[in-house]
């Protein structure tokens, strides 16, 4: 049998597949979350053998979310639910150790399948999501994107420093080239040019 936590803030997705995963495969739901961060909670409450959770989600998303839950719990399986898969957020799901890549429009038998296919210790990742990662025509490096992502979100330079462990400057000099490279004026410019690319 397979524990599986569902994390999705569409209440009748996740209810739907809270019925009908368990008619595909030997799957038991010991829960479900609707937000990234009651997601951490249930996580760690339950254990689960694969982690099920929607990349975009209000507030804490998706990613945030198996960031924070992959640092206290590095063996977890999880497996993305997905519309739109941008290729930058898809890569650092990737860098963070995601399994498995899937549509939320599959059909709950092939989500069942690939659940199997991560518990069996494989990845699976869905065709056209997997195209897209490979489409990178971003001149900017990680650490710039880091910054960006972070300015994004609303933090100052100051904050960008002590939450990336980077010195002011270093900050400022990711910045700075970010900016020249999007050829924006400042840095929340370069930020939304990115987030419009999505390179982010």
């Amino acid at each position: 049998m397979i524990n599986v936590v569902l994390v999705d803030d569409e209440a009748l997705l996740r209810s739907a597949l809270s019925s009908l995963l368990p008619l595909k495969a030997d799957i038991t739901i010991v829960g479900e979350a609707a937000d990234g961060t009651a997601a951490v909670d249930v996580v760690m409450a339950h254990h689960p053998d694969v982690l099920v959770i929607d990349l975009e989600m209000p507030g804490t998303d998706g990613l945030s979310a198996v960031e924070m839950i992959l640092r206290q719990r590095p063996e977890q399986v999880v497996l993305m639910l997905t519309r739109h898969a941008r290729p930058g957020v898809l890569r650092r799901a990737l860098k963070l150790g995601v399994r498995g890549f899937v549509s939320k429009s599959a059909h709950p038998s092939l989500i069942a399948e690939v659940i199997e296919t991560l518990h069996a210790g494989r990845r699976w990742i869905d065709p056209d999501i997997s195209a897209l990662a490979v489409v990178d025509d971003s001149p900017l490096t990680d650490r710039e994107l880091d910054v960006l992502r972070e300015t994004l979100e609303g933090y100052s330079v100051g904050e960008i420093s002590a939450r990336l462990y980077l010195a002011e400057g270093t900050v400022r000099n990711y910045l700075s080239n970010a900016m020249h490279k999007t050829q924006t004026r400042n840095r929340r410019e370069a930020a939304r040019y990115a987030r419009s690319r999505e390179w982010l």
